[in-house]
């Protein structure tokens, strides 16, 4: 397992976006409260990312809970955007969804257009995933899951039974503060979709 040392992302000024560039690819990253989405977005993205990051007041208390996340001072009210450059042709856009209940009905609308998501997880509290990956299911989404590791716990093994992931769904680890892990676990999800579409009827010119 890597270290957990932070990769703080040093934004440069991008070069516009080329010319060619035509074909635009939509992720998103769902996960519970606090599981590091903003994190990860951040860490990844080549330009400086758009935040809707908002400082926790009151009219949260009784709403939010932030006990498993003391230190965390701010939240995600509407969504987190960053931008990859693939190739002179193929942009990636990745969207950070916000991890409080209240705001779950945004989450249709950043599905929209997407090809797939990513579901970040913290081991230490498995359950606050459970309703991204019920959701993406229901949704017919294909997804993998990243387990933030913020310290020694449980196996892969054991955090794939715990989620009742289907063997076929990617379960990786990463540090969401690590540039290198980020591109990984969209790495994992981009052959994931391969592997689907190689798979899938249509792609073999079946009824």
């Amino acid at each position: 397992m890597h270290s957990n040392a932070s990769e703080a992302p040093a934004y440069q000024t991008p070069a516009p976006l080329s010319a060619d560039a035509h074909d635009a690819l939509k992720i998103v990253v769902v996960g519970g409260f606090g599981v590091g989405k903003t994190t990860m977005v951040g860490a990844v993205s080549e330009i400086r990312p758009l935040s809707t990051e908002e400082v926790m007041t009151e009219a949260g208390v009784g709403i939010d809970d932030p006990s498993s996340v003391r230190s965390k001072t701010t939240t995600t009210a509407a969504f987190d955007f960053g931008r990859i450059t693939i190739t002179e042709d193929k942009i990636l856009y990745l969207f950070g969804a916000p991890g409080q209940e209240r705001f779950w009905f945004l989450w249709d609308q950043l599905f929209a257009g997407s090809l797939g998501a990513v579901v970040l997880a913290d081991p230490r509290r498995l359950e606050d995933s459970w309703y991204a990956v019920d959701r993406l299911e229901a949704h017919g989404m294909p997804f993998v899951v990243a387990i933030n590791r913020f310290e020694p716990g449980p196996g892969l093994a054991a955090l794939r039974e715990a989620l009742s992931l289907p063997d076929e769904v990617p379960l990786v680890e990463c540090d969401a503060r690590s540039r290198h892990d980020c591109k990984t676990v969209l790495i994992s999800l981009v052959r994931h979709l391969n592997d689907l579409y190689a798979l899938s009827p249509a792609r073999e010119g079946t009824p």
